[in-house]
């Protein structure tokens, strides 16, 4: 069992569909080499951005499995997936999705406590969920749909003290709050992974361990670059956290049917079509905004990277 995430990227995997609607795998192959090419750490597979609302129980399993057997040895999965709304069930999906033999299983934190329900809820139905799942490394996150429920700093060192806690996807898009949790979860096992493009290298001063964002569907090899020479060359840093958080603006535009259409510009071989959103929004001017996105991609990197 791993005991501590690696630090560095770690996508939000997309879910590609066929022409009727299915997933198409030999798209998610693609995507998965993809990543891999790029310098990812590892991915955070069977979220949000891979659209779990809108799949089945079996779908997100499948998914799941087909990814687990055919990624890059090196590549690291967390994996989330938790979408019902008991906690006997979650828990009964969470062991379906641990027995692909991910390496860490993310809790969606609105899935733990309603909205008008306090942290010690939340708490205590986390302690009987993970006392009920088959021992592995653990995460967080913070996912804004149906609600976002952000994590205090309270409740992250009672996680941190379980020993069982190794990954938070952080949403929280403030450094301040960021900073204190970081204080919270100091000295343990515990990592943040900012899911915010312009806040992070910022917060990876602060000791963040990382990036986990949409924007690692679009041109993940910067934002690896950033995480790895923020130390030793931070004129480089500062440049690549100028280019990637001014294009972080691409995630209010029609993600993840923006995301889709770029990777076709990447040369994989998958459709635009999303469940989450109508590719009808995807209009031309938010096209030529992708092409002109990625152009500038390819000349940033031919100068830096």
């Amino acid at each position: 069992m791993i005991r501590q995430i690696p630090n560095g990227v770690y996508p939000t995997m997309i879910t590609p569909y066929t022409k009727d609607n299915k997933i198409d795998y030999n798209a998610v192959l693609q995507l998965l080499n993809w990543y891999a090419a790029r310098g990812v750490a590892g991915i955070f597979a069977i979220c949000q951005s891979s659209e779990i609302f809108f799949l089945n129980f079996e779908e997100r399993l499948d998914l799941l499995k087909f990814i687990m057997k055919n990624k890059p040895a090196s590549m690291t999965v967390a994996a989330s997936g938790n979408t019902a709304e008991s906690l006997p069930q979650q828990i009964e999906e969470a062991k379906a999705f641990i027995d692909t033999g991910i390496d860490a299983y993310v809790f969606i934190s609105n899935r733990l406590a309603r909205q008008d329900e306090g942290d010690d809820l939340l708490l205590k139905n986390m302690e009987y969920a993970v006392k009920n799942l088959p021992e592995i490394g653990l995460g967080i996150y913070e996912c804004p749909f149906p609600y976002k429920r952000l994590l205090s700093p309270y409740v992250l060192s009672e996680m941190a003290k379980s020993g069982s806690f190794l990954f938070l996807k952080d949403t929280c898009c403030e450094l301040r709050q960021i900073e204190s949790k970081l204080e919270a979860v100091k000295g343990s096992n515990l990592k943040i992974f900012n899911a915010n493009a312009a806040t992070l290298l910022e917060s990876l001063k602060l000791g963040c361990a990382g990036y986990s964002g949409v924007m690692a569907n679009f041109h993940p090899e910067l934002y690896a670059d950033l995480c790895s020479c923020w130390q030793t060359d931070p004129r480089r840093a500062e440049a690549l956290q100028d280019f990637v958080g001014f294009f972080s603006v691409a995630e209010c535009q029609c993600y993840p049917v923006n995301a889709k259409y770029y990777l076709q510009l990447e040369g994989l071989d998958l459709l635009i079509d999303s469940r989450a959103r109508n590719k009808a929004e995807f209009t031309s001017s938010r096209r030529m905004e992708i092409e002109q996105m990625r152009a500038l991609t390819k000349s940033y990197k031919s100068m830096v990277l």
